[in-house]
């Protein structure tokens, strides 16, 4: 009877340490964040490039006018004083460039299958100016709506999350211990 009780312990504990095992390689290893290129974080000097938006935006869904995003995004980045905003590129460390697109695509496609829809979004690229690199890119969709009101709301405020998303990016620090 001992021996019984004594061999269901044991496979209590084999199955326990198999399965403890197997949780622990089934989990991800967690990744030191990726640094930032250090020409983008050590910029001076910014040229604002305006990559222009694709037809059909304006005046509806968004009011204004194709340039709205450009301006209202060289106009954030200028109230920051941490640049000095360079009329030619030539001048830059780096090159921001705004693009605002509308994708085509099936509304409402399948997710599951690795589809998403077709919003409109801003594209920041950001460019070594020396070397032409791609150092960095950003997106953020703007959400749909019914009403004009709430399209320039929402196009704002996805706007504000690129902008806000540009400033994490530039404030970067490396972990410490690195």
């Amino acid at each position: 009877m001992l021996s019984r009780i004594n061999l269901q312990v044991r496979y209590f504990l084999v199955v326990v340490f198999l399965s403890a095992m197997v949780a622990g390689a089934q989990q991800a290893p967690s990744a030191a964040p990726a640094p930032v290129p250090p020409v983008l974080l050590n910029a001076k000097k910014v040229f604002i490039s305006n990559a222009g938006s694709d037809s059909g935006l304006f005046p509806h869904p968004f009011s204004g006018d194709p340039d709205r995003a450009y301006s209202q995004f060289y106009a954030t980045v200028q109230s920051w004083g941490r640049y000095d905003l360079v009329p030619d590129p030539s001048l830059a460390d780096v090159v921001f460039e705004l693009q605002l697109t509308a994708p085509n695509g099936p509304a409402n496609a399948n997710k599951q299958n690795g589809a998403s829809d077709p919003l409109p979004m801003f594209r920041l690229t950001i460019f070594d100016r020396k070397t032409h690199y791609v150092l960095w890119a950003l997106t953020e969709s703007i959400d749909g709506a019914a009403l004009q009101k709430t399209h320039d709301h929402n196009f704002d405020e996805a706007l504000a999350n690129l902008t806000q998303d540009l400033q994490t990016l530039i404030n970067w620090q490396p972990p410490k211990g690195h």
